[in-house]
C-alpha cells in the first residue's frame, strides 16, 4: 500500500528536498506552496500541492478542510524565516511578528488539524527545529530571535504530544544547511540532511515522543 506523507512548506529548499526524496521512494507526497512558483516545482516531482500561507492564520485554517479523509504516515512542517539581529538591541516588531508567526503560531495553529490525520495512520508529525533551540548550550548571543522562536516550537510539541496519543510528535534538527537561511558554506547538503531526517523517521519509536532527535539519529539529552 502506498504510504502519504504531508510537507507543509515544499516550494524551496529543505522541504523540496523531502519532497524528491520521498516522491523517489515511491510516496504519495502532498506539499504545501505559498506561490505559483512553489506549485510548480512540487509538481513537477510528482507531488500534490496545496496553497497554504503559514504565516496567515486565515489560510493555515483551511488545512483541515483540505485534509479531509486522508491518513497520514508522515507529517512534516519545515517552514521556517530567520532573523539575526543581535542582543544588544530589541528585536523590531516586524522582525518579531514574522519569525514568531512562522515558526511557532503556523506551526501551533496546523498542529490540531494535521495530528489527527497522522494519528488515524499511526504515524509521526515533525516539526523543523534547530540545535540552536538548546537552552543547555548556548554558545552567543546570534540569531537570539531565532533560538527563542525554536526553544517555544520545542515546547509547544512537547505539550501537544500528550493530547495525541495516537500520533508520534517530534521535532526534528536539519543541520547546518546549504539553504538561503544556512549559506553556502554551511557543512551539509540538503540532500544529505534530508536523507538523514528521514532515515531518523523510519526509526522513531515511542520513547521518541516530544523530543528532539538529530538529522544524524542522536537524541538531545537535555533542552
Amino acid at each position: 500500500m502506498t504510504q502519504t506523507v504531508l510537507v507543509i512548506g515544499a516550494s524551496r529548499g529543505i522541504g523540496l528536498e523531502f519532497v524528491r526524496q520521498y516522491r523517489e521512494a515511491g510516496w504519495r507526497v502532498i506539499a504545501t506552496v505559498r506561490d505559483d512558483a512553489g506549485r510548480e516545482r512540487v509538481q513537477s516531482l510528482g507531488a500534490e500541492p496545496m496553497r497554504v500561507d503559514v504565516a496567515d492564520p486565515a489560510s493555515v485554517s483551511g488545512l483541515a478542510w483540505l485534509l479531509e479523509g486522508e491518513k497520514l504516515e508522515v507529517a512534516l512542517y519545515v517552514a521556517g524565516v530567520i532573523r539575526r539581529p543581535p542582543a544588544l538591541t530589541p528585536p523590531t516588531r516586524e522582525d518579531f511578528d514574522a519569525v514568531m508567526r512562522t515558526n511557532v503560531l503556523g506551526a501551533m495553529q496546523a498542529l490540531p488539524q494535521v495530528a489527527p490525520h497522522v494519528a488515524m495512520a499511526g504515524g509521526t508529525l515533525a516539526f523543523l527545529s534547530s540545535a540552536m533551540s538548546l537552552i543547555g548550550s548556548v554558545p552567543g548571543s546570534d540569531s537570539w530571535l531565532y533560538r527563542t522562536s525554536k526553544a517555544a516550537l520545542n515546547m509547544a510539541v512537547a505539550a501537544a504530544q500528550h493530547d495525541y496519543p495516537g500520533a508520534t510528535l517530534i521535532t526534528l534538527d536539519p543541520g547546518w544547511v546549504q539553504t538561503d537561511m544556512g549559506g553556502e558554506g554551511a557543512a551539509l547538503t540538503p540532500e544529505a540532511s534530508v536523507r538523514g531526517m528521514r532515515a531518523v523517521l523510519a526509526g522513531v519509536t515511542p520513547a521518541d515522543r516530544g523530543r528532539l532527535l538529530h538529522h544524524d539519529g542522536r537524541r538531545a539529552a537535555h533542552w
